[in-house]
């Protein structure tokens, strides 16, 4: 049974990315499609790496990091890689508590503000 193949306006279509994103990630080399003269096609593998990629963007890692997490599973293997994962976690899961730490000192912030200025009206 022949591997199932996205065409890249499926693949597009499929993340809800822009075809310039998907260029963009293929640049960088977080990608390798498949190549029939100018038509791309992507495998399982490469829509498994796409999952992989938007879930880190999303998790507030930079392509760099995540470019670098790809490699070590073809260079190292699965184990290398989980480890990396879970030291790169880590520290994000850090730093995005400190983000909302920032963010709920700011909403308390504005929220004393706007309670002192509605008061001031009242009087």
């Amino acid at each position: 049974m022949p591997e199932e193949r996205l065409s890249f306006k499926e693949m597009c279509a499929r993340f809800d990315v822009t075809p310039r994103t998907l260029r963009y990630y293929e640049y960088i080399e977080l990608l390798a499609p498949q190549k029939d003269g100018r038509s791309r096609f992507y495998t399982p593998r490469e829509v498994a790496r796409m999952t992989l990629i938007l879930r880190g963007r999303r998790f507030g890692f930079s392509l760099e990091e995540i470019r670098q997490w790809l490699l070590l599973y073809d260079a190292k293997g699965t184990d290398k890689q989980y480890q990396v994962w879970i030291d790169l976690a880590d520290r994000q899961l850090a730093e995005l508590a400190r983000q909302r730490d920032e963010l709920d000192a700011a909403i308390a912030d504005l929220k004393a503000l706007r309670d002192e200025t509605a008061n001031s009206l009242k009087r």
